[in-house]
């Protein structure tokens, strides 16, 4: 008997194209097309930020000379709002002054004009390639299992292992939402956190999640903090705006 069974196909990488020139976008465009991707053309990096914001990417081809904003301050605009997306530069300039700045600000690869088109597509599976390698070790978005332990509230939390250890040995597993919320507190002592930026970090950028499923996860963290009959006054929630973990007790907001 023939298999009916509906085929599952691996969805199409995104690809952000922003390149002022048309004619090149338009070349650009079709040959990653051809080669099995999807492809977003930006001809401003303005219009390049607000697709970005909105929509998730799997990589971004991101050229140095736009008519609106360079390419580097582009991308530290992106870094600056929490959309870790990898970019590959590309630039008709040959200056190794110019390739070393744009590695060492992050930038995931480097192509100089004119290019073969058969190398970009071969560089840009490459960097998705070591991008999914990359998530592979990630428990959540701001979380990776070779992050090193941290206390929080009198207990100790190991990210390799996913667990929390109470005082008296008591250790118990830790889910990895719970596990990205707490990491992230801990990395800003005294600092009001949004939900949103928490949602943000944890999640991710495009994740589609409300603030009442962060509470919910936040809730179940207290319980169990509170039945293991910990205190949890440095750990603070903020009306209408989010959370405060204070152990230096540096700030009075929250209650």
């Amino acid at each position: 008997m023939a298999d009916t069974s509906p085929t599952r196909t691996t969805p199409k990488p995104l690809i952000v194209v922003v390149e002022d020139e048309p004619e090149l976008a338009g070349l650009i465009a079709e040959y990653l097309e051809r080669a099995g991707m999807r492809v977003q053309v930006c001809n401003r990096a303005g219009h390049a930020i607000k697709f970005l914001q909105k929509n998730f990417a799997n990589l971004v081809l991101l050229d140095l000379m736009l008519p609106d904003q360079p390419g580097f301050e582009m991308y530290g605009e992106l870094k600056a709002a929490n959309i870790n997306v990898p970019v590959i530069f590309l630039t008709a300039t040959v200056e190794e002054a110019s390739k070393v700045h744009g590695l060492d600000l992050g930038a995931d690869d480097y192509v100089t004009k004119p290019f073969s088109y058969a190398e970009l597509v071969a560089r840009i599976r490459a960097v998705l390639r070591r991008a999914e390698y990359k998530d592979d070790s990630n428990l959540t978005r701001n979380v990776r299992v070779s992050d090193e332990a941290f206390d929080f509230c009198g207990a100790r939390i190991t990210p390799v292992r996913l667990e929390i250890e109470f005082p008296g040995k008591d250790i118990m597993p830790l889910g990895r939402k719970e596990l990205g919320i707490l990491s992230y507190l801990n990395a800003h002592h005294g600092e009001v956190i949004t939900r949103k930026a928490l949602i943000h970090s944890v999640w991710g950028q495009h994740a589609d999640v409300r603030s009442r499923s962060l509470d919910q996860y936040v809730v179940k963290v207290r319980d169990l903090f509170k039945k293991k009959g910990l205190d949890l006054a440095d750990f603070r929630t903020v009306h209408g705006i989010g959370y405060i973990f204070d152990p230096k007790k540096v700030s009075t907001k929250g209650v």
